[in-house]
């Protein structure tokens, strides 16, 4: 119904290569990445980190 086939994700594929380059990728896809566990700590709740202790 609402799937994506191997057809849209290439075209999708292609056209982000397109708007943002090949050099760019590695780029958005760190900053995905580093987004999405921001997120997840976030929901979890787990504030208190001791690799990162909170600043004053």
């Amino acid at each position: 119904m609402m799937g994506l086939g191997l057809g849209e994700l290439v075209l999708v594929l292609l056209i982000v290569v397109l708007l943002f380059g090949g050099k760019k990728l590695p780029q958005l896809g760190g900053a995905l990445g580093e987004s999405i566990k921001n997120f997840k700590k976030g929901m979890k709740g787990d504030d208190n980190d001791p690799k990162n202790p909170p600043k004053l």
